[in-house]
């Protein structure tokens, strides 16, 4: 009896630790890891169809029994991502390029007055320049009188003065027959002789001539009017004889009460303090008002009454002619802290009129970065800033001029400020300078010199529309009693009551400015939205769709990492075991697998053995206890 017990005792324990490890094994198959990756591609993909959001991906698994709507919802769907991501990258190429908004805005406030600049529009014959200044007249009067017979007058004191500086006149008369002016053929350059006959003016240009320090190379500067031509020739002389002086300041010569007769601002009169003088080579005099920072003028209304008010003289003496052939005075608005650049932005003022000039402020403000190449201050542009003023594009442009100018010619353009260490050109220092200087021009026109790109325009700058109305002043019936008060207060010697006085009015047209900005148009936000947009019409999802397909592009990347490793474990063991056994070890081999596989077998079949139903097993267990109990 004891070996029957011993015998069943095993079998029994064995067959359930077998089921119980078999549970045990299924639990674990069913548990899921922390990180799982897919068994292959295929896996992954049909998972990723079947669960995904994005419409269209469940067409590819519900379809797979029909290779034809397979295909075809296949191409559809790889089709509509090409669609999407071509609108990406319209979408991005817009977003990349930074276009901007341009914001309107209208502003109401308490104006600040420009500053305004005045010329007499003719050079003065100053006395530190008057001698030569003479003999320029004497040689100009003779080039007239051979190249049209004109007998310029002039008066007896240049006549009677002209013997005793013979010697001083030959210097200057060298250098002006240097640069002779001259009448050449339109459609060649040879040059006309002295004693030829009449000929048709209309064949013939009228210049001068300039050469290179050697004489190799020489051209004929040509106008086709001859008082254009003349004008030049004698202004080219003129400027050569201004920077001779060795101090500007022999130069400033202000006469300021006998030019401006009555100032008057918001019907308070002006002083001293509230304007500035400058002179100019070509504009003479020049004043320059409310362009003291610290008190600067404010306009709390429009209208005529309430801006400033001048009557400035524009009858001509001790001018000179050759220089400027109109009469009047030159006006400009401009910015404070900006310099007056009288050929760009001014304007003549007629003789014996009343000129009112309404204005309306602009101003502009600009996106900078990436938006547009302006400039903050210029700190960042490639150019020296030789003015004592702020940063502005006709300020870059020409000290980029006079820069060239220097480092080309060797000497600084009179009309421009002087960089450190440099001096004006002068013909008797510089003997070719003006060949240099009309060559560089050129090309500074047709921007060989990158002026025009290295200057940038600033984001911030201040402009003002200007209108003008012109009326008769004064009148006819009310130009006596004017001119008599005139020349009791102003001392002014009337010769010419219709084109004595002039009279100015400058005033803002409206309260209200003008602003005009710009933002951004395609912000960040603007691009996730339009994406959005695109992936929706597209796909019908969301953002959780889009991390779904990001989700799907790692586990693509980690089961090629896995797969990867994989095969090169493989083929590294492959190399570590060296050459294939021979036939004696396979057949220890064969041999020896029956041993081996003994104890799988048994589990095998332990796994599979059916088992006692309950039932018969319970007799069995009631027969053992009473076995027990009868022991």
């Amino acid at each position: 009896g004891g070996s029957v017990k011993t015998g069943k005792m095993p079998e029994g324990e064995k067959t359930r630790q077998c089921k119980q490890e078999e549970e045990q094994q299924q639990k674990e198959e069913k548990r899921e890891g922390l990180i799982e990756f897919y068994s292959s591609y295929k896996e992954l993909f049909q998972f990723f169809c079947s669960n995904t959001t994005i419409h269209g991906a469940i067409r590819l698994v519900c379809s797979k029994k029909n290779k034809m709507k397979t295909a075809f919802w296949s191409v559809l769907f790889f089709l509509t991502f090409g669609l999407m991501y071509w609108q990406f990258g319209i979408l991005y190429r817009e977003y990349f390029s930074y276009p901007v908004n341009l914001n309107l805005n209208l502003n109401s406030d308490r104006l600040t007055f420009p500053a305004v600049t005045l010329c007499t529009l003719n050079p003065y014959r100053y006395s530190a320049i008057r001698k030569k200044l003479d003999e320029l007249d004497q040689i100009t009067h003779q080039t007239l009188l051979d190249l049209y017979d004109y007998n310029m007058s002039l008066a007896r004191s240049d006549w009677s003065t002209l013997s005793t500086r013979k010697r001083s006149s030959r210097s200057l008369l060298h250098h002006v027959q240097r640069h002779p002016l001259r009448r050449q053929k339109r459609d060649n350059l040879v040059s006309l002789p002295e004693n030829s006959p009449s000929v048709d003016k209309n064949d013939w240009k009228i210049g001068f001539v300039l050469c290179s320090e050697n004489n190799k190379d020489c051209f004929h500067q040509a106008y086709s009017s001859g008082v254009d031509a003349v004008r030049e020739w004698y202004s080219f002389h003129y400027i050569n004889i201004l920077a001779q002086m060795p101090d500007a300041k022999a130069l400033d010569e202000s006469d300021f009460e006998n030019f401006i007769y009555s100032c008057r601002f918001n019907d308070a009169t002006c002083d001293k303090a509230n304007y500035t003088h400058f002179h100019h080579p070509l504009y003479g005099n020049c004043y320059t008002f409310n362009d003291n920072s610290s008190s600067l003028w404010t306009s709390s209304l429009p209208g005529i009454n309430n801006g400033l008010s001048l009557v400035v003289r524009t009858e001509q003496n001790d001018f000179i002619p050759l220089l400027s052939t109109v009469t009047g005075a030159r006006v400009m608005v401009h910015d404070q802290n900006e310099p007056a650049f009288m050929d760009d932005g001014g304007f003549n003022v007629r003789p014996g009129i009343e000129t009112s000039i309404s204005m309306r402020k602009e101003m502009t403000v600009r996106l900078g970065g990436s938006y547009s190449d302006c400039t903050e201050d210029g700190s960042d542009v490639p150019v020296q800033n030789l003015f004592s003023s702020r940063y502005t594009e006709q300020v870059c442009i020409r000290s980029c001029f006079q820069l060239n100018m220097v480092e080309r010619c060797g000497c600084a353009y009179y009309f421009y400020p002087l960089p450190a260490g440099a001096e004006y050109c002068d013909y008797t220092k510089h003997v070719a300078w003006g060949y240099c200087y009309y060559k560089l021009l050129a090309e500074f026109k047709a921007d060989v010199l990158g002026c025009f790109h290295k200057c940038r325009k600033p984001c911030k700058m201040t402009e003002y529309r200007l209108s003008a109305g012109y009326s008769r002043w004064p009148s006819a019936v009310s130009e006596d009693w004017v001119f008599y008060v005139l020349s009791q207060q102003n001392k002014y010697n009337i010769t010419s009551k219709r084109n004595g006085v002039a009279k100015v009015n400058i005033f803002f047209e409206e309260w209200n400015y003008k602003t005009n900005g710009e933002s951004p148009a395609f912000t960040v936000v603007t691009l996730l939205s339009q994406l959005g947009n695109q992936w929706s019409l597209w796909f019908g999802s969301s953002v959780l769709s889009v991390m779904e397909l990001a989700e799907l592009i790692l586990d693509f990347i980690a089961i090629t990492i896995i797969l990867a490793l994989r095969w090169f474990r493989s083929q590294k063991q492959l190399s570590l075991s060296g050459p294939p056994p021979s036939s004696h070890d396979n057949a220890a081999f064969q041999d020896e697998t029956p041993d081996l596989s003994a104890p799988h077998r048994f589990t095998v079949e332990a796994v599979v053995t059916k088992l006692p139903s309950y039932n018969s097993l319970e007799p069995r267990g009631q027969s053992r206890d009473g076995e027990m109990g009868h022991e």
